[in-house]
């Protein structure tokens, strides 16, 4: 029995590795050589051309590979060699890669042999280009089926199937398969160029006594192209009575040729029913019954694909026809071309005829010469502007539905998105403008925007931009779709069915205006910068426009170039470059690069004006380095500079990076509010009520107070007419600072501490004449002070020295107001001078009350000059103590005693001790 199971486990390796040798020998021989079994073998086949003006010609080599020659073809995105089961919608869609070889350049008349990875020949029916990002189909071919095959393949003899030591089939083997070349109508046996826009291809039929021209021109789809022959014998004005097709399209859409004859120069006329000019046969024809009288030309195929129009049609060597000009293969003609603008019929010329032409040629062609002179594929500047529409703000783009004629990214489905009854254009719309859609295309299409080629129902990382499934509407009821793409939207975004791939096409999003892509925009100082900004929930957006030619821009945030963060927009290479930077000082080597997280950055250059965009969060949540100080507080203005030169670099500054103008203040932007306002110059009237106010408070006031206190000695009562002279002075000089201030400010608000303060000491201030005139009668001499006149001393005394306080105090905070609204650096100074010339005045109040220089106590004057005292009874004396008014009115000085008298002057000269 176990004899039995080894025999089985055995039996089956042997059969499993046979099935590996089969599997093996499928694609190569015992040397390792890629074997021919396939009955495609040396099947030779040409690319269709559906897209990136695809061209060649393929061939089968083996079963492992296939070599590719003549291969033309535009540079796409995500390219390779594709293969399908067939070349519907759904089996193109559903293919696969066949070779990871990269087709992402341009091709230029090139060859190669492509091998086959991970599949053989069996596994697919259609061999084409393909991007797979777009699953766009560029052109393919399509293999014969296994019936085709065999009726193409002569009967042989029955043999048994090869073995794997057996050679490889042979060339004759090869040869015995009647595989003729599948010809595309794109496809010539030579190429000239006529113009950098315009080319010639032919193939010459000797044994039909036919040529096969192509004209192929990068122009639109309303321009004719005009290829003929000269009148033998011509040596100038070889376009007079010239045989020329003229190829163009009805409506833009289909494809025609027509035979014309060149009578005259000039647009075709009818003289008495008699054409002449520009005229294509058929007009001439009519007036010549005759059966020669007929044109022998053929339409084959035409197309306008990437911009570029062509046509292929056939042309009989020699007609019997006496407005055609027979063409003789194996000599050297004159050939003439045109190119220019199509005149569409009308209800008096129901014909289309050229009008004058944008540029046109001869050349000497000999069509038995072998030409190949087109190298590579002819490329429309802006191929995809061509099918455009541009959204305008206010006015709706009606989305419907209709067949698929000309979709631009083929494959597709029978039906595909239009836009206002254009079939899949390209949209065309501007960062902050608002596009509106009148979605009727049926409930079986839903409208959407995102950044996916392929449309259908999007996965979940693919961001919806506007619409979704909801997006369905008829005629009868329109959905509304309201959509506005931003700075953050990408460059190209798509439009698509939510329920189908593939029926809509692309959308480019332009910068149209930065005023429409940002909420604010303000001029920088001295209106050379402009600035624009926009709050957004990540952070803030800025754009930084330089008015006058440069060779860089930049903008900082503070109030001066130094001690700043610096924002730097340039060229370089051709190139445009933000950098970001910390500036301490004034040299290039206090010029720091730092990294700040920037993201959305943008730079471009238009007439030597630099603009450049970025986005950045407000705090940067970091720690440890320069940049993690630029935090923005939308809440407080942004003060910012500019400058501007001719050369920057990233790395390794001097001094030629040093700027060529600069603003001359900062600009105080108000991020929140929109507006900004520039460094204000102190305005003269401000500064008047300023100095104003510091001469009734910090030199008036504090004068006449030290007068009453200091100066009594002075005679005449010198020291009373001071002190009520400079209290009413200031006084006055006071009232009229505060007219000053509210007529420039044109308002008066009592918000601000300064205000309320300034309030309180004018209050007071005005209190002191007030006081004074309510004065009660001084006491007769020898008598003691009446209550009255004793609460009124206090008042008048200790309100005064209130409304001093009050008074300095409102003089600082006047400087701290006009620090914070201009910030400047003279506000600093005027604080310091403030600030010195009140220690100046306490310095002397200090140095007068240490040298005894005070009211002498009980109602005495006391003086300190020239070694004497001198005590006198002044009749306005109100320097006696108010808190001591009932002690006798006696003064001992020394041993001896002084009594007063009423009415009576007592002198008593004393000897200095």
């Amino acid at each position: 029995m176990i004899p039995s199971c080894w025999s089985l486990v055995c039996s089956f390796l042997v059969v499993g590795v046979f099935c590996l040798c089969g599997s093996a020998r499928q694609m190569e021989d015992a040397n390792g050589n890629c074997t021919k079994f396939s009955p495609l073998v040396g099947y030779t086949a040409q690319l269709s051309m559906l897209q990136h003006q695809l061209r060649g010609q393929i061939e089968v080599l083996n079963d492992c590979s296939f070599r590719v020659t003549r291969f033309d073809m535009l540079a796409g995105k995500d390219v390779y060699w594709w293969g399908a089961k067939d070349e519907n919608f759904q089996n193109m869609t559903d293919g696969f890669v066949i070779s990871r070889t990269h087709l992402n350049r341009t091709f230029v008349n090139e060859s190669m042999v492509v091998t086959l990875e991970d599949c053989t020949w069996d596994d697919f029916r259609v061999l084409g280009v393909w991007d797979v990002a777009l699953e766009a189909d560029y052109g393919h071919i399509v293999f014969p089926t296994s019936d085709t095959i065999t009726a193409m393949t002569p009967t042989l003899a029955p043999a048994m199937s090869p073995h794997p030591a057996l050679p490889p089939s042979s060339s004759e083997d090869k040869n015995a398969r009647l595989f003729s070349v599948k010809n595309q109508p794109t496809m010539f046996d030579n190429c000239i160029v006529l113009s950098s826009i315009y080319r010639l291809r032919w193939t010459l039929n000797a044994e039909t006594g036919t040529v096969d021209l192509g004209v192929e021109a990068a122009v639109p789809d309303t321009h004719y192209m005009a290829f003929g022959w000269a009148k033998p014998g011509s040596t100038s004005a070889f376009m007079l009575n010239a045989d020329v097709v003229l190829a163009g399209f009805q409506n833009h859409t289909t494809p025609f040729v027509d035979d014309y004859y060149i009578s005259k120069y000039g647009e075709c006329t009818w003289d008495q029913d008699v054409p002449s000019g520009v005229c294509p046969d058929s007009a001439y024809s009519q007036n010549d019954n005759s059966s020669s009288n007929r044109t022998d030309l053929k339409f084959i195929h035409g197309q306008w694909q990437d911009g570029v129009a062509f046509m292929r049609y056939q042309k009989t060597l020699q007609s019997d026809s006496q407005f055609d000009i027979g063409i003789n293969a194996t000599s050297e003609m004159v050939a003439i071309w045109a190119l220019g603008l199509m005149k569409q019929p009308d209800s008096l010329r129901p014909l289309y005829l050229p009008e004058k032409h944008t540029s046109f040629g001869h050349v000497s062609l000999n069509l038995s010469d072998t030409v190949d002179g087109c190298k590579g594929p002819l490329q429309a500047p802006n191929s995809d502007d061509l099918d455009l529409i541009v959204a305008e703000a206010g006015v709706p783009i009606v989305v419907s539905v209709g067949p698929a004629t000309h979709y631009p990214n083929p494959p597709h489905p029978d039906e595909v998105i239009y836009l206002n009854e254009v079939e899949a254009p390209v949209l065309k719309v501007e960062r902050g403008v608002q596009v509106t859609f009148s979605v009727q295309a049926g409930h079986e299409v839903a409208f959407y925007i995102s950044e996916s080629p392929l449309g259908g129902e999007p996965s979940e990382n693919v961001t919806i931009f506007a619409g979704g499934s909801d997006a369905q509407g008829v005629p009868a009821t329109p959905y509304p779709l309201v959509w506005k793409p931003d700075r953050f939207t990408p460059d190209e975004v798509y439009y698509h069915s939510y329920f189908q791939k593939k029926m809509g096409w692309k959308i480019q999003v332009v910068d149209g205006g930065l005023t429409d892509m940002y909420n604010s925009t303000v001029y920088l100082a001295d209106q050379k910068v402009k600035l624009y900004w926009m709050i957004t929930e990540a952070g803030i957006s800025f754009a930084v426009r330089a008015v006058p030619k440069s060779g860089y821009v930049a903008i900082g945030f503070g109030e001066s170039m130094v001690n700043t963060f610096a924002y730097v927009g340039w060229l370089e290479d051709d190139t445009c470059k933000v950098g970001t930077y910390w500036i301490d000082g004034r040299d290039s080597g206090s010029i720091h690069r730092t990294n700040e997280s920037l993201t959305d950055v943008q730079c471009a250059q238009q007439n030597g004006m630099i603009t450049f965009q970025f986005s950045r969060p407000l705090d940067p949540h970091c720690t440890g380095h320069q940049e993690c100080r630029n935090v923005i507080d939308p809440s407080i203005p942004l003060k910012i500079v500019w400058a501007i030169g001719t050369h920057w670099s990233a790395d390794h500054l001097t001094s030629s990076n040093m700027h060529s103008s600069k603003s001359s203040k900062y600009m105080s932007v108000h991020l929140t509010k929109g507006v900004a306002e520039p460094e204000q110059e102190l305005r003269p009237v401000l500064a008047v009520h300023g100095f104003m106010m510091f001469l009734a408070w910090a030199l008036l006031f504090p004068g006449g107070v030290l007068a009453a206190r200091y100066l009594r000695h002075l005679k005449d009562d010198g020291w009373f007419q001071i002190h009520v002279y400079a209290q009413y002075s200031g006084i006055a000089i006071m009232l009229l600072g505060v007219l000053f201030a509210i007529a420039e400010k044109g308002e008066f608000h009592t918000g601000s501490l300064h205000v309320k303060l300034g309030l309180t000491s004018i209050f007071f201030a005005c209190m002191q004449p007030i006081n004074a005139f309510f004065r009660p009668k001084k006491a007769a001499p020898g008598e003691r002070p009446s209550t009255a006149r004793v609460v009124w001393l206090f008042v008048h005394r200790y309100t005064g020295g209130l409304a001093l306080l009050v008074g300095f105090v409102t003089l600082w905070t006047g400087i701290v107001a006009l620090r914070n609204e201009y910030a400047g650096d003279q506000m600093r100074g005027l604080g310091w001078a403030l600030a010195g010339w009140l220690f100046c005045v306490a310095t002397l109040t200090i140095y007068l009350e240490y040298r005894g220089f005070r009211h002498g106590q009980y109602g005495r004057e006391s003086s300190f000059a020239k070694g004497d005292w001198i005590m006198a009874n002044n009749e306005d004396d109100d320097s006696a103590n108010l808190l001591r008014s009932n002690q006798p009115l006696s003064t001992a000085a020394g041993s001896g005693e002084v009594q007063l008298y009423p009415g009576k002057q007592m002198e008593v000269q004393l000897q200095t001790l």
